[in-house]
């Protein structure tokens, strides 16, 4: 039994497709096979059950596959242990971050860290928190960023900062007299929400899930900040957005934005990793070099944490 083994069992069980498990492991299809069915041969069990379509795993396999995940990741952090020895910052490092957060955070601290660790490989993607959470699990990313807490005893949380909610409330909507917004005088249904998918869209639900609601004449869901900032400026409702949403808006937009009567709805963001704590030295860095920045960003305090979790699906 050997550790490509293992990779190669856990890509067919990750794929389902012998071809496209080998594209991925950058191997040939028939070597991959033949590691395989070596294995197989070796513990005199099938782990996959090959006559069903997609592949699927037999009863056995599915242990096996688990137990082949614990051993991966340990023969990874094997490496991990010479390079903390050797205090080596470097290698691949692949980041997720979720949509509503890409566009603000990752401008504030990119060059700095490539800046600090030039031997780093710094692989990012905008993913949701879903996607995160599935690619953590998988080991196909080493960390994401994300709002928490998501209570998933895989994950370990690091919170890096809290963001509150910034009211963006047009001329003609009734709370655009009011200096700050009491939370109380909010309604779902004169608010315009970002799509299904995103957890800040969860989160504002959340927030107003004990408000009474009126029937709405239309509801508009968009996947974009600034699409819901200029429908908001069209008066078709007030809209949320993250604090560091609204610092890149110009004069006129900026005389829209309301803030919260304390303790103000805000998320909490965190550095997200799997509890094996593969890379951790590449993880401690990236949180090192965003704490020294967002400091100096956000400065709030009393805040109230509203959770990005869907209550509805217990999510």
């Amino acid at each position: 039994m050997t550790i490509t083994q293992l990779k190669y069992v856990l890509a067919v069980a990750e794929h389902q497709n012998f071809t496209v498990a080998s594209e991925h492991c950058f191997v040939t299809q028939p070597t991959l096979s033949m590691q395989i069915q070596k294995l197989e041969e070796e513990l005199d069990t099938q782990i996959f059950n090959r006559k069903k379509k997609p592949i699927q795993l037999t009863e056995i396999g599915n242990k096996i596959i688990e137990q082949a995940k614990i051993i991966v990741d340990e023969s990874n952090r094997i490496t991990d242990i010479v390079d903390q020895q050797k205090g080596y910052i470097g290698g691949d490092f692949r980041l997720g971050i979720i949509p509503t957060i890409m566009p603000t955070l990752l401008p504030l601290f990119l060059k700095t860290f490539t800046k600090k660790y030039p031997k780093v490989n710094l692989k990012i993607e905008e993913l949701t928190t879903e996607e995160i959470i599935k690619k953590l699990s998988d080991g196909h990313i080493d960390v994401g960023i994300a709002a928490t807490p998501l209570e998933n005893e895989m994950i370990k949380e690091r919170v890096i900062y809290y963001e509150p909610f910034v009211g963006f409330v047009p001329t003609e909507h009734r709370l655009y007299e009011s200096k700050s917004i009491d939370v109380d005088n909010l309604d779902i249904d004169d608010i315009l929400l970002l799509e299904d998918g995103h957890c800040f869209k969860e989160s504002i639900i959340n927030l107003c899930s004990t408000l009474k609601t009126k029937n709405q004449q239309f509801q508009l869901h968009s996947g974009s900040f600034t699409t819901l900032i200029k429908l908001s400026k069209e008066g078709l409702g007030m809209t949320l957005l993250p604090y560091l949403q609204t610092l890149d808006l110009n004069q006129e937009d900026t005389s829209y934005l309301r803030k919260f009567k304390e303790p103000a709805p805000a998320r909490e963001v965190s550095i997200i990793y799997h509890k094996s704590q593969l890379k951790i030295q590449l993880i401690e860095a990236l949180k090192a070099v965003i704490d020294g920045i967002i400091r100096g960003v956000i400065a709030f305090s009393d805040v109230q944490i509203i959770s990005p979790i869907n209550k509805k699906k217990g999510a």
